[in-house]
C-alpha cells in the first residue's frame, strides 16, 4: 500500500522538529532517584521542559505530582465530550554508570540520536509530544474528541507515575510509545517477586548434632524451583509472549563460616503470561516447597500483571492502519517478554498497545534512536491518534 498523500495532521510534522526536540530532551538528566539516588537529578526539569514545550505549541499542558519531587507532564488538545485517546511515554532514565558515550550531549550522527534515554524512552516521548503539537496545529482534526498526553516519572521503578496518572483521567485508548522497531505490541508478560525464608538452628560449627543450616535447606529449594522452571513452567506458552518462566534472583543467608546458619532468604522473579494471576504464581511456588517435604515462609513482595488487547479492538485497528498508510505496509504484530506501563492502562479499563521507534542500547554503555524511524512513529502517531477520535 502507498503512503496516503492527502492532508492530514503529518503534513505540519516536521522532522527537524521531531529530532531536535529528541536532543533537547536528551540533554537534561532524569535519572530515576530510586535507581542511582548518587546521580539522580531532578526529575522536574524534564517534566517542566515538557510543560513549557507543549505550551508555546498550543497544547494545554500542566505538572501533576505522582509522589513529592516526582512530577507527571499532562497534556491536553481538543475539548470536545466524544472519544479520549491517551499517547504515554516516561521521561526517566536509568543511570550512566559504564557508559562510553556522553550521556547528557546528544550527537547526532549517521541518522542517530545517541545519549542516555534517547532510546529508553526519550524518542518516544519524543513523538508523542510532537504528534500533539502537530494535532493542535489542525483545527477540528481531532473532532469531538480529546488527545492525552502522559509524560510520566518513574517507569523505570515502579511506576508511580502511570498509577497517578490512571487515578485521575479517564480515556477510551492508550498508545505507549516504548521503542518496538515500528512493530505492533498487543500482549507482553507481568511479572511477581517474591521471597521465601528459611530457618534453621545455629550452633558451632563443629556441632553436627545440634546444628541446621538454614541455606542447606533452602538450596533444595532452589534447585526444585530450577526443575519446576525448566520441567513445568518452559511448557506454558502464550503465542504471541512465549513461555512463562522463574528464576532465583537474590539469596542471602548465615552468620559466619563457623556457624550453622539460622537464617536464608531467597527472592524470586516469576515472569507471568496473559491469564496467569499473582495469588496463581505464590501458590504455585508453596507447592513446589510443600512436594519435597520442605518449610519456608512465603511473601510477594510486588506484582504487576500483563497485557493482551484484542488485535480487532479500534485502538489497535487506528495504529495499524495508519502505520500501513505511513510505511507503506502493516506493522508486524506482536508480543513482547518484558513489562511495560501499557498494562497499568489496561487494568484501568483502557484497551492499550504499544507502537514504537526503533534504535537500541537500553540501559547498555552505547544508546541510540534511529532518527527516520522516531519521525516516522510521530506521524503514525498522529495519524492514529485522528482516525480514532473521528471513526474510532
Amino acid at each position: 500500500m502507498e503512503t496516503r498523500l492527502n492532508a492530514s495532521p503529518v503534513d505540519s510534522l516536521a522532522s527537524s522538529e521531531v529530532v531536535g526536540l529528541l536532543q533537547d530532551l536528551v540533554r537534561i538528566p532524569s535519572v530515576n532517584p530510586s535507581i542511582a539516588p548518587i546521580e539522580a537529578q531532578n526529575e522536574t526539569a524534564v517534566a517542566t521542559f515538557a510543560r513549557d514545550w507543549l505550551m508555546a505549541r498550543g497544547v494545554r499542558a500542566r505538572l501533576e505530582e505522582a509522589a513529592p519531587g516526582r512530577p507527571n507532564t499532562f497534556g491536553l488538545v481538543g475539548d470536545g465530550d466524544g472519544p479520549v485517546l491517551v499517547l504515554c511515554a516516561h521521561l526517566d532514565t536509568v543511570g550512566t554508570a559504564g557508559m562510553t558515550i556522553p550521556a547528557w550531549e546528544p550527537r547526532l550522527e549517521d541518522g542517530r540520536v545517541y545519549g542516555r534515554g534517547s532510546y529508553d524512552m526519550k524518542a518516544g516521548a519524543a513523538a508523542a509530544m510532537s504528534a500533539a503539537a502537530a494535532l493542535a496545529r489542525e483545527p477540528g482534526a481531532l473532532g469531538t474528541g480529546r488527545l492525552k498526553l502522559a509524560l510520566v516519572a518513574d517507569e523505570e521503578y515502579t511506576s508511580l507515575g502511570a498509577d497517578d496518572f490512571v487515578r485521575r483521567h479517564r480515556a477510551d485508548g492508550c498508545i505507549l510509545t516504548e521503542p518496538s522497531e515500528e512493530r505492533l505490541v498487543l500482549a507482553h508478560k507481568g511479572f511477581v517477586w517474591v521471597e521465601l525464608v528459611t530457618r534453621g538452628r545455629a550452633a558451632h560449627g563443629s556441632r553436627w548434632d545440634l546444628g541446621l543450616s538454614a541455606i542447606g535447606r533452602m538450596g533444595r529449594i532452589v534447585a526444585a524451583l530450577e526443575r519446576f522452571d525448566a520441567e513445568r513452567l518452559r511448557r506454558r506458552t502464550h503465542p504471541l509472549v512465549g513461555p512463562a518462566s522463574l528464576h532465583c534472583a537474590l539469596i542471602e543467608g548465615g552468620q559466619g563460616l563457623s556457624t550453622y546458619a539460622p537464617e536464608c532468604r531467597l527472592k524470586i522473579e516469576r515472569r507471568t503470561l496473559p491469564g496467569e494471576t499473582p495469588e496463581q504464581a505464590l501458590a504455585e511456588i508453596e507447592a513446589v516447597v510443600r512436594d519435597i517435604g520442605e518449610e519456608a515462609e512465603s511473601r510477594r513482595l510486588f506484582d504487576r500483571s500483563p497485557l493482551t488487547c484484542d488485535r480487532e479492538a479500534p485502538i489497535a485497528r487506528c495504529v495499524r492502519e495508519a502505520a500501513t498508510r505511513v510505511c507503506g505496509s502493516a506493522p508486524e504484530e506482536i508480543g513482547v517478554g518484558y513489562w511495560m506501563d501499557a498494562a497499568i492502562f489496561a487494568q484501568a479499563g483502557i484497551p492499550t498497545v504499544n507502537y514504537g521507534h526503533g534504535g537500541a542500547g537500553a540501559h547498555e554503555a552505547v544508546e541510540w534512536a534511529d532518527v527516520e524511524s522516531t519521525v516516522r512513529c510521530a506521524r503514525v502517531l498522529a495519524e492514529a491518534a485522528r482516525d480514532f477520535m473521528t471513526r474510532g
